[in-house]
């Protein structure tokens, strides 16, 4: 059974239920990462003895996966684009945006398919939004592909800004830092092709790069996408 199909128990003497707990812990995982989020202090943020909760979630992992299921409530747009390209651009992004104001997601992101209604609702949206336009097993390998490009993408994003705060150093500052010792090895005429992206390529911004990327994952999606014969 499932922590959504597990009925929840009485709420007493302090009001708890799921949707408290789980709101809890999302604040706490905002502030301090996953790291920052275990039942006791969750508890501790409900003003409820550690023990109770266990009635209502039997395992750190539970509470992950109402964590995930709870942000992905932004993800899904008010309306489903009916361009295919579009649809999976928008959920694309959103989930990124997501990511980006709550950072823990990007540890969660992949794995397993989030079964959750809101994970299976993003799941239905971007299933629906390729059905018919190729057999199963296309659409399918369609899915997997651009959430292989965004999950990725969105970790090496989040993994940079993490990297500016551990260190104090934004990207700018790292590069002049990091300068001399990239200049002396350049120098040696050991990594021509190195030395041609890093003289010559025109540096963008994360959100710029992340676009570009996925329009060049759906151009390739575009291309096995077939419609079947009416």
């Amino acid at each position: 059974m499932t922590v959504w199909d597990r009925p929840e128990p009485p709420t007493r003497p302090v009001p708890l239920d799921r949707e408290r707990i789980v709101a809890a812990a999302v604040a706490l995982a905002d502030e301090g990462g996953l790291e920052a989020v275990s039942l006791r202090k969750v508890a501790a943020r409900l003003d409820a003895g550690p023990m109770r909760l266990y009635g209502y979630i039997s395992t750190k992992q539970e509470l992950f996966d109402l964590m995930v299921d709870e942000v992905q409530a932004e993800i899904l747009p008010g309306e489903q684009p009916a361009d295919w390209r579009e649809a999976l651009s928008v959920l694309a992004h959103r989930t990124r945006q997501s990511a980006l104001r709550h950072e823990w997601l990007a540890d969660l992101l992949g794995g397993r398919p989030a079964l959750g209604p809101n994970g299976l609702a993003v799941t239905e949206a971007t299933l629906a939004a390729l059905d018919g336009l190729a057999d199963v097993d296309t659409v399918m390998r369609a899915v997997e592909t651009v959430s292989a490009y965004f999950t990725g993408a969105i970790r090496r994003e989040i993994a940079n800004l993490r990297a500016e705060r551990a260190t104090g150093l934004s990207k700018r500052d790292w590069q002049r830092a990091s300068g001399p010792h990239v200049t002396k090895m350049l120098a040696t005429g050991r990594f021509p092709a190195l030395a041609k992206a890093v003289y010559e390529g025109t540096d963008v911004d994360a959100e710029a790069v992340f676009a570009t990327g996925l329009d060049w994952v759906l151009d390739a999606v575009a291309a096995k996408l077939t419609r079947p014969p009416a």
